[in-house]
C-alpha cells in the first residue's frame, strides 16, 4: 500500500480540502506525516515473520541438500543415464560420436525428438522398455494361481513386466527433493539469506556448495556455464514428467497387446539393435547440446 514516489509528491502537495480527497488518499496524507512510517512498518512486518522465514531457509536448504543427494545416490536413475548413453552409442556406431562416455543431462529431454517408423514410438519408449526387463520380481507361482497353471509363461512374464513398469514410473516419487528444488526462485532465495538471514550463512553456504557439487558431478567442467544454478534439478523435474508420461504410454501399449496376443509386448533379446534399427536417425546434428559428448 505504500505510494510510489510520485504519489507521495502529490499526496504532500496538496493543500486543497482533504474531504474531497477518497478515504484511502486521506489515510496515506495522514501517514506520511509520521517520520519513516512504513520502514517501522517494514522492521515490524520483519520481526513478526522472522522465525518464520529463518525456518523456511533452513527447510529450503535442507531440499537442496537432500535433491543433490538423490540425484548422486538414486540407482534407478543411474541405470537410466547408463541405459541412455549405451542406446546412444549404438545409434551412432560409426561415427565420432560412436564412443561417447558421458553426456549433459539437457539429453534427457531430447529423447523424445527421434522417432520410429510408426512416428510415436520414441528412443526414451525403448529405453523404459529395456529398464523394464531388468527391474523385475519374483512372479506368484502358488499352486492356487490357475491363471499360472494354464499359461505359466504368459502369467510370468506379464507380472514382470508389470512390475518392471512400476519401478520405473516410480522414479518421479524417488526424486520428490529434486521438483522441490526446480520450483526454487534462486534470485529471491539468495537475497533474504545475504541481507536478512545472517545467522543462517553457513547452512546457505553448505546447501549451495552441495548443488555446485552435484552439477559438476553431472556435467563436469561445463557446470560453469549453467545460466541458472538450479537448472540441473529443472531439467530432470522436466524430464521425469516426460518419463511419466512414457511410462504410462508404454503400460498402454503392454495391456493392448496381451488382450490381443495373450502374451506381452517384448523386444526379442537376440536382435541386431531392436526397435532402433527401426528408427529414422539423423546424423546431421552437430550441435554438443543435441548429442552425446565422448
Amino acid at each position: 500500500m505504500a505510494p510510489t514516489k510520485e504519489e507521495e509528491l502529490k499526496l504532500r502537495d496538496y493543500s486543497g480540502d482533504i474531504s474531497k480527497l477518497g478515504s484511502a488518499e486521506r489515510f496515506l496524507k495522514s501517514v506520511l506525516d509520521v517520520p519513516f512510517a512504513f520502514k517501522r512498518v517494514d522492521a515490524m512486518l520483519y520481526r513478526a515473520n522472522f522465525d518464520t522465514e529463518v525456518n523456511y531457509l533452513r527447510k529450503s536448504f535442507e531440499t537442496l541438500e537432500d535433491a543433490c543427494e538423490e540425484l548422486k545416490n538414486s540407482r534407478l536413475f543411474l541405470k537410466l543415464l547408463e541405459a541412455v548413453l549405451r542406446t546412444g552409442n549404438r545409434m551412432n556406431v560409426g561415427t565420432n560420436r560412436g564412443d561417447a562416455r558421458a553426456f549433459k543431462l539437457d539429453t534427457l529431454l531430447k529423447l523424445l525428438d527421434i522417432k520410429g517408423t510408426d512416428g510415436k514410438t520414441t528412443v526414451l519408449h525403448f529405453v523404459v522398455q529395456e529398464i523394464m526387463k531388468s527391474e523385475t520380481a519374483i512372479p506368484d507361482k502358488s499352486p492356487d494361481n490357475l491363471l499360472n497353471k494354464v499359461h505359466p509363461r504368459v502369467k510370468d512374464d506379464d507380472v514382470q513386466k508389470k512390475q518392471g513398469l512400476q519401478v520405473v514410473a516410480g522414479l518421479g516419487r524417488e526424486l520428490a527433493n529434486v521438483k522441490k528444488a526446480a520450483g526454487m526462485d534462486s534470485d529471491v532465495f539468495l537475497g533474504e539469506a545475504q541481507e536478512e538471514i545472517i545467522r543462517i550463512k553457513g547452512d546457505e553456504k553448505k546447501a549451495l556448495y552441495h548443488v555446485k557439487e552435484v552439477t559438476e558431478y553431472f556435467h563436469g567442467d561445463t557446470a560453469k556455464e549453467e545460466a541458472h544454478p538450479f537448472r540441473i534439478f529443472m531439467v530432470v523435474r522436466d524430464f521425469l514428467t516426460v518419463l511419466d508420461q512414457v511410462c504410462k504410454e508404454v503400460g498402454r501399449m503392454r495391456e493392448k497387446t496381451i488382450v490381443g496376443s495373450a502374451r506381452s509386448f517384448r523386444i526379442p533379446s537376440s536382435a541386431s539393435l531392436p526397435v532402433l534399427n527401426r528408427f529414422n536417425i539423423r546424423r546431421d546434428v552437430s550441435s554438443d547440446e543435441d548429442s552425446l559428448s565422448p
